[in-house]
C-alpha cells in the first residue's frame, strides 16, 4: 500500500512538472500545425480567387474575339472606298458594340496605311496615321491571329483613360494584308472587377502579357510596369509555364506576396492573384491569440485533467480488451461457420460424384455386360471425373493456388469466339449483345480459366434473368480499377500498361445491397439446391486475384447487374501465342527411361503400368531425395524425370533446382492438383501436368521434354 502511495505521489510530481512544459511543447506543435494549416487555407483561398479571376479575363477576351470576328465579317470583301462610303452605318455599329461592353473604349478598322476608316468614337474619324501603335504593325509582315497589345495613352484629339488594343489581320480574298480591326480595352475595368472581388487585406491581382507587359495591377500603380523574363517571377513561370504558385517579392511595389498564376487558354496572358505574406501571418497571428485565451486558464486545471484522463484512459482500455477478446471470439466463431459451409459444400458435390462412379464400377463388374452399356458406363466415370477436377479447379481458383498457364490473347478476339457456345449454353430467350474495340486488347493471363471465368459470370446471368432477357458483353482499355458499389476488399487499383476490363451486364432481378459482401464466397448461392454450387462467382474472384486483376459487381435490385473483370494489360506490340489443342493420341515409348518421383503407391504404379504398357522403361521413387541419389549415380541412365510437386521432405521443385544446380542434363517433368509453391514462385520454366491426368497427355509431354533435350545436346556438339 505504502509504494503504491509513494508511486502515486511521483506520478503527480511528474504531473505537475509536465502540466508547465507540455503545455509549451503543445503550444509549439499547435503553432506550427497552425500556420500551416492557415497557410493551406490561404492557398485554397487563393486557387478559388485565381478561377473567378481566370473565368472572368477568358470571357472578357472570347467575347472581344467574337465582337472582331463579327466586324471581319461585315467589312470582308468590302474596299476601303466602299467602307469610307458605309462609314456613318458602320459607325454605328462599332459604337453599339463598343456602348454593349464596359470592357471596350473603342473599336476600329484601319486601312492598310494605318488610317482609321471607321470608328466608334467619331464619325467621320480624323485624319490620323495609327502605323506606329503595336496593335497595327505586329500585323503587317504577317498572320499572328489575335494580337494584345501594350497599354498606350490615347492619341490627340482623342482622350481618356489607358487602354491596350486587341486586333486581328484584314486579309484580302488573295491573302495580302489590307488592314487591321482593332478593339481598346480598358484595364481599369479589369482593376475595378479586381477590386471587388479583392475584398480580403491584403489582395492582389495582376493581368499581363506573356513577355512580362503587365496589363491590369490592382492595388493600381502609376506608370507602365514590365516583369523581367529573367526575373524571379520569369524564372517560376518559365518552369511550369500553365499555372502554379509562388511565395515572392513582387517587383512593381517590393511586397512578399502568396500569388497564384494561370495561363488564359491559348492567349499569351497570365492572371495572376494572391495575397501578402503579412496578411497570412496576421491571421495566424489571430489564431494563435485565440489560443492563448484559453491555454492559460487550461494550464491551471492540466492536473485534474490529466489525472482524469489517465484514470480513464484505463478504464477505455479495459474496455477496449474486452471488447477485442469478443472480436475475436466472433471472428473465430464466423470462420468455423464458413469452414463448415466450405467442408459441407465440397461433401456434398464429390459425394454425387463418388456415388455416380462408384455405381459405374459396380455395373462394369457385372457379368455379361454389352459392350455398349460398357462404354456408357465408362463414359460416365469420366465425365465425372471431369467434373470432380473442375469442381477443384474452382476451389484452387478461389484459394488462389491453382497453377495458371498465362499466355498473351487478344481479350476481344477470344470473346468473339465465344459467341457461339455462349449462345448454346444461355439458350435462345435470352439476347447477346457484345461491343468489342477495333484495336487488339491483350492480356497475360491463362486462357483456359480466362474463358471458364466468361462463362460463369455469364451463367450467372442468366439465371439471375432466369433464363430470358439481354447479357451485354463489353471489352474496353481502362486506367485504374474504379471504386464501385462492392469492391473486393484487398484488390489491385493499378497496373504499369492499364487493365482490360470485361463488362458483363443483365436486366435481371439485380442483388441486395446486403448479399453484396457475399458474393464470391464459396459455395454461397441464392438458387434452389441442386441448381448450382456457388463456386462460379468465387472462380471468377480467384482468377481475376491470382492474375493480378480484380472483379467489381455494381447492382441494383429490379435493374440488373454488372459484373466487371479488370485484367492488367500488356503492350500492343506483344501479339497473342496462338496454341493448338491437344488432341494427339498417346506417344509410344520405344525404350525411353522414365524416372517418377511419386510418394502416393497407388498413383505411382497407375503411372508406371500406363507408360510400360506404352512401352517406355519406369524406374519408381517414393521420394525426392531417392530420386536425386538415383540420378546423381548415373545422370545418363534417365532421358526425363517425371516428379510430383507435394512430397514430404524435399518437393519437387526442389529436386529439379537440385539437378538443374548440378549441372546434370535430364528434362524435369512436374505434376501437381494443388501446390503453394507454385501458385507463388511458378514452375522454374518446366513442362506441368496438371492432376488428373491421362497416360496419353502424359506420354506427350515426356516426348516433348526428350525431344527437346535431344535438340539442346545436338545443337551442343
Amino acid at each position: 500500500m505504502q509504494g503504491a502511495q509513494r508511486n502515486s505521489l511521483r506520478l503527480l510530481q511528474w504531473m505537475m512538472a509536465a502540466s508547465l512544459a507540455l503545455p509549451i511543447a503543445l503550444f509549439a506543435i499547435a503553432s506550427a500545425i497552425s500556420y500551416n494549416s492557415t497557410r493551406d487555407t490561404a492557398d485554397r483561398e487563393i486557387e478559388r480567387t485565381l478561377d473567378v479571376a481566370h473565368e472572368h479575363a477568358l470571357k472578357v477576351f472570347e467575347t472581344i474575339d467574337r465582337s472582331l470576328a463579327e466586324i471581319n465579317e461585315v467589312v470582308r470583301g468590302l474596299g476601303d472606298d466602299v467602307i469610307r462610303a458605309r462609314e456613318p452605318a458602320l459607325h454605328r455599329r462599332l459604337k453599339r458594340l463598343a456602348d454593349s461592353l464596359p470592357q471596350l473604349k473603342s473599336a476600329w478598322i484601319f486601312d492598310a496605311d494605318g488610317k482609321a476608316l471607321v470608328n466608334s468614337l467619331a464619325s467621320p474619324p480624323p485624319e490620323l496615321g495609327f502605323a506606329d501603335r503595336d496593335y497595327f504593325y505586329a500585323h503587317v509582315d504577317q498572320s499572328i491571329g489575335t494580337f494584345i497589345g501594350a497599354p498606350l495613352m490615347p492619341r490627340a484629339p482623342y482622350q481618356g483613360a489607358r487602354f491596350f488594343g486587341v486586333s486581328r489581320r484584314r486579309d484580302s480574298d488573295d491573302g495580302r494584308f489590307i488592314g487591321v480591326i482593332q478593339a481598346s480595352v480598358l484595364p481599369e475595368y479589369f482593376e475595378s472587377f479586381y477590386a471587388r472581388i479583392g475584398s480580403e487585406p491584403g489582395s492582389f491581382f495582376a493581368m499581363g502579357r506573356t513577355d512580362g507587359v503587365v496589363l491590369a495591377h490592382f492595388p493600381r500603380l502609376d506608370g507602365d510596369l514590365r516583369l523581367d523574363p529573367g526575373g524571379p517571377v520569369g524564372r517560376e513561370i518559365a518552369a511550369h509555364p500553365t499555372h502554379g504558385l509562388m511565395t515572392i517579392f513582387w517587383p512593381s511595389d517590393g511586397i512578399e506576396r502568396r500569388v497564384g498564376y494561370r495561363r488564359i487558354a491559348e492567349y499569351p496572358i497570365y492572371v495572376s492573384a494572391g495575397l501578402e505574406t503579412s496578411a497570412i501571418r496576421a491571421r495566424w497571428f489571430a489564431t494563435m491569440g485565440q489560443h492563448l485565451v484559453f491555454g492559460i486558464p487550461a494550464t491551471a486545471l492540466l492536473f485534474l485533467l490529466l489525472a482524469f484522463a489517465f484514470r480513464r484512459t484505463q478504464h477505455l482500455q479495459a474496455e477496449a480488451a474486452k471488447r477485442r477478446e469478443a472480436e475475436e471470439a466472433l471472428r473465430h466463431s464466423q470462420r468455423l461457420e464458413a469452414l463448415g459451409q466450405l467442408t459441407g459444400g465440397v461433401a456434398h458435390d464429390f459425394n454425387n460424384l463418388l456415388t455416380v462412379i462408384r455405381a459405374s464400377v459396380d455395373l462394369l463388374n457385372r457379368p455379361q455386360l454389352t459392350e455398349e452399356r460398357r462404354q456408357r458406363y465408362m463414359t460416365a466415370i469420366a465425365d465425372a471425373v471431369a467434373r470432380a477436377a473442375r469442381l477443384t479447379s474452382q476451389l484452387l481458383a478461389f484459394a488462389r493456388r491453382q497453377t495458371l498457364k498465362p499466355e498473351v490473347l487478344d481479350v476481344g478476339e477470344r470473346l468473339q469466339s465465344l459467341h457461339d457456345m455462349l449462345a448454346t449454353l444461355l439458350g435462345p430467350a435470352i439476347e447477346i449483345a457484345m461491343r468489342l474495340p477495333a484495336e487488339p486488347c491483350l492480356v497475360n493471363a491463362d486462357a483456359s480459366q480466362f474463358e471458364t471465368a466468361l462463362i460463369n459470370m455469364a451463367t450467372n446471368a442468366r439465371d439471375a434473368m432466369q433464363g430470358k432477357g439481354r447479357i451485354s458483353f463489353e471489352v474496353e482499355v481502362a486506367t485504374t480499377v474504379p471504386d464501385t458499389l462492392a469492391p473486393v476488399p484487398g484488390g489491385h487499383g493499378r497496373a504499369s500498361d492499364g487493365f482490360v476490363s470485361v463488362a458483363v451486364s443483365d436486366t435481371g432481378i439485380g442483388i441486395p445491397a446486403a448479399r453484396l459482401g457475399r458474393i464470391f464466397e464459396p459455395f454461397f448461392t441464392t438458387k434452389q439446391v441442386g441448381h448450382g454450387t456457388g463456386l462460379g462467382l468465387s472462380q471468377v474472384f480467384g482468377f481475376a486475384r491470382q492474375s493480378g486483376g480484380e472483379v467489381t459487381v455494381e447492382s441494383e435490385v429490379g435493374q440488373g447487374s454488372t459484373f466487371t473483370l479488370y485484367l492488367p494489360r500488356v503492350p500492343a506490340d506483344q501479339l497473342p501465342q496462338q496454341q493448338a489443342p491437344n488432341t494427339a493420341p498417346a506417344m509410344p515409348g520405344s525404350g525411353m527411361s522414365v524416372l517418377v518421383v511419386e510418394d502416393n503407391i497407388e498413383l505411382a504404379n497407375f503411372a508406371a503400368d500406363g507408360l510400360t504398357e506404352l512401352g517406355y522403361s519406369i524406374t519408381l521413387a517414393d521420394n525426392a531425395t531417392d530420386a536425386l541419389a538415383e540420378i546423381v549415380v548415373d545422370t545418363d541412365r534417365f532421358d526425363v524425370v517425371f516428379s510430383d510437386v507435394v512430397m514430404p521432405g524435399m518437393t519437387g521443385l526442389e529436386l529439379a533446382r537440385a539437378i538443374r544446380d548440378r549441372g546434370i542434363g535430364v528434362p524435369v517433368v512436374l505434376t501437381t492438383g494443388y501446390s503453394e509453391a507454385l501458385s507463388q514462385e511458378g514452375s522454374l520454366g518446366l513442362d506441368l501436368v496438371q492432376k488428373p491426368y491421362s497416360i496419353e497427355e502424359l506420354s506427350q509431354v515426356l516426348h516433348r521434354a526428350a525431344r527437346l533435350r535431344r535438340v539442346r545436346d545436338g545443337a551442343a556438339e
